[in-house]
């Protein structure tokens, strides 16, 4: 595959915008942080919709929004950790969300209800869970508080959550320039046509080594772990990846949305983090217990 100097310029320029956002909301505070992501996993599960229609379903949108409003008040106010404040009852309201569209869809006319709820449910999971997992992420450990969230009693490390998307952009550029270069073996031509052997293998030996490079800007997480990250961030990622491809192959499009030119949509953008963050979490959480 030839390395399109035209596509790259394009790519470039876009990231360097979103790049520019991302790091401004992440390094801010954790309220900055919160926001911006919960903006994303709304704006993601609109995405997943769209696709969930082009697929034949018609998904209950109204109690799907008002489910991811919920889960993502829930993970905000928990990490806030105000004393006495009752997060659960936000996860409660999101799970009664979903379980209200059966409900709804005894009453519709649609022609496979079941099959309507279960995009819809899936749209939550699959675009609003993962973001929620990345606030737990980004509070996994009180003693290695970095940035305090305004006025909140958080252990918000925005240098966890920098070091992870540090980690998922190298694999992500790693595997598309030595895939451009020198890659010839389809990694999974009917999924991912523009995959290969060469820049999956490419990128995970340098995105390893670039974990060190993460490490000595991170300290305040040890090295074995920033190892383990990059691991997860290349194998679990790579899956996130294909797993998007075959989403918007069997509906037929290019880009889940067109709000980042030469990236495509949210779920284009995030597709690797959308798998990565719970299992970042699982790793996290276990040996910070």
């Amino acid at each position: 595959m030839a390395l399109n100097f035209n596509t790259l310029l394009t790519r470039a320029l876009t990231a360097a915008v979103f790049v520019a956002v991302l790091i401004t909301a992440i390094n801010y505070n954790y309220f900055t942080f919160s926001l911006l992501f919960s903006i994303l996993a709304i704006w993601g599960l609109q995405e997943f919709y769209k696709i969930s229609e082009k697929l034949g379903a018609k998904p209950f949108k109204t109690l799907g929004y008002l489910s991811a409003v919920f889960f993502v008040s829930g993970a905000f106010w928990h990490n806030a950790a105000l004393t006495g404040f009752n997060f659960q009852v936000f996860y409660a309201a999101g799970i009664i969300s979903l379980m209200v569209m059966f409900m709804q869809a005894m009453f519709s006319n649609s022609e496979n209800p079941i099959t309507d709820v279960a995009y819809s449910i899936a749209g939550v999971i699959y675009s609003v869970v993962p973001f929620c997992a990345l606030y737990y992420v980004s509070c996994v450990d009180k003693t290695i508080i970095h940035s305090e969230a305004m006025n909140f009693n958080s252990s918000y490390n925005n240098h966890i959550v920098l070091g992870i998307f540090l980690l998922i952009w190298a694999n992500d550029t790693y595997a598309y320039l030595v895939g451009s270069l020198i890659g010839k073996r389809k990694l999974f031509e009917r999924i991912s046509p523009g995959k290969t052997w060469e820049g999956t293998i490419g990128s995970a030996i340098l995105t390893f080594a670039s974990a060190f490079l993460v490490a000595y800007w991170f300290p305040e997480v040890e090295t074995k772990h920033w190892l383990v990250l990059s691991v997860i961030a290349v194998v679990i990622g790579t899956m996130g990846d294909l797993s998007e491809s075959l989403l918007k192959r069997k509906a037929g499009i290019k880009d889940s949305g067109r709000i980042m030119p030469g990236h495509g949509g949210i779920l284009d953008r995030f597709d690797s983090l959308m798998f990565i963050a719970p299992f970042a979490y699982l790793y996290l959480s276990m040996v910070y217990s």
